[in-house]
């Protein structure tokens, strides 16, 4: 059985719950490491590379593909269109150390 290599960005403090990125043949996960659901996101590398370029560039991804939604101030949630009813549930911080992995290239490898 595959195992999955789950990475994290190095901005994300040592022990600290993060966004983090894995691949398997075909497809991106994300997930969130204290989320008690344990959801997975899953998208294809393209998908996510859209994702990365939005983030680095700062705008929002397109609806289409993978949508960012902050409610409250302070959850972010991260779905995609072709993935309903699955999302990943995160902080504002701990999206904010993800977007600045995400700006310093650490998770390029896994789009397509």
């Amino acid at each position: 059985m595959h195992s999955i290599q789950w990475q994290k960005s190095t901005y994300c403090g040592e022990g600290e719950s993060c966004v983090h990125v894995a691949a398997t043949p075909g497809a991106v996960h994300l997930t969130e490491s204290s989320d008690p659901t344990g959801s997975i996101l899953t998208v294809t590398p393209t998908t996510f590379g859209a994702l990365l370029t939005a983030l680095k560039s700062d705008s929002r991804p397109s609806a289409t593909e993978v949508t960012v939604a902050t409610s409250d101030g302070g959850t972010v949630r991260v779905h995609a269109t072709g993935a309903p009813g699955t999302a990943v549930t995160t902080d504002h911080h701990k999206w904010e150390t993800f977007v600045r992995g995400v700006r310093a290239e650490e998770f390029d490898h896994f789009a397509s």
